[in-house]
């Protein structure tokens, strides 16, 4: 099978844009066109590709055809641009919302230099993150995931600490007998994926406060520990943030996260810069 590029175009346009219109758009075609590229592509590989819906999704079948899509895309953006023409090459990437509003600042810098470069950002967990290279959605992640993902090489970044926190004020208010009542004292999770705060207490084998609140991006997380909303596991670079205005809880210690960057395996000029600005921003700002 050797889908013809303008059907994996297509494909990649409505997964990205979410409707055949918008598909149509972006691509200087009618609905129709797409429509029709999409049937075609179906019909050579014998399965359904795309849910139709709003937004419109790829099926698993789609995954490794929106990886060739993509890969393609990428290559063919640096050969145009090498051969002088004017046009824009998109760097997807997933990266965790910790990372992002701390060590990857750098990566912004660096990447805010190049011409005709647009990065696309996926903001996903450590943990998870290697799931959006399997589907073709993002060509390098940060993760915490060691082993490669199939086409994909793995390289270590260092460690992401985490320490437990809280405001003095919401600490003494649940101290029965000079002990912190771990039962009662209110504890602020980021999302249904973060596992860190559960991991510290089952650690110390302690179970789920009964208020648990949920703030679910990195600076408001950060905001609300400071503000003594409940205790967090907040990352290292932004505890010293908040120094004054925070304690460490020591009787649950740290988490070390230890993570990589994994990217598709291409000759791609583009990647290895970023691969290598990646890596300079973890080497100033990870612990080794």
């Amino acid at each position: 099978m050797r889908p013809q590029p303008h059907h994996l175009e297509a494909l990649v346009a409505v997964i990205e844009l979410g409707t055949f219109e918008a598909a149509a758009a972006s691509l200087h075609v009618t609905p129709s066109a797409v429509s029709q590229r999409i049937r075609a592509l179906e019909s050579e590989v014998g399965q359904v590709l795309v849910r139709r819906g709003t937004p419109c999704t790829a099926t698993p079948v789609a995954e490794p055809l929106l990886r060739l899509a993509r890969q393609t895309r990428l290559l063919q953006d640096e050969a145009a641009s090498a051969l002088g023409a004017v046009t824009g090459t998109t760097l997807a990437v997933a990266v965790s919302a910790d990372s992002l509003a701390t060590w990857f600042r750098d990566v912004l810098d660096t990447v805010a230099t190049w011409n005709g470069v647009a990065l696309r950002l996926h903001v996903e967990d450590q943990a998870w993150s290697a799931d959006l290279l399997r589907r073709g959605e993002a060509l390098a992640v940060v993760t915490s995931d060691p082993t490669p993902v199939q086409g994909c090489s793995v390289t270590r970044l260092g460690t992401l600490r985490y320490v437990a926190a809280a405001r003095p004020s919401l600490v003494e208010r649940h101290r029965r007998g000079g002990r912190i009542d771990w039962a009662a004292l209110p504890m602020v999770d980021f999302n249904e994926k973060d596992s860190l705060q559960l991991a510290a207490l089952r650690r110390r084998g302690r179970s789920l406060p009964a208020v648990v609140h949920r703030v679910p991006t990195s600076a408001d997380f950060l905001e609300a520990v400071r503000r003594g909303l409940g205790w967090g596991m907040l990352p290292e670079p932004q505890l010293a943030e908040v120094r004054e205005d925070v304690v460490p809880l020591s009787s649950l210690g740290r988490i070390d996260v230890h993570l990589h960057w994994q990217r598709w395996r291409l000759e791609s000029v583009l990647l290895d810069r970023l691969t290598d600005a990646v890596r300079a921003a973890a080497a100033s700002a990870l612990r080794p």
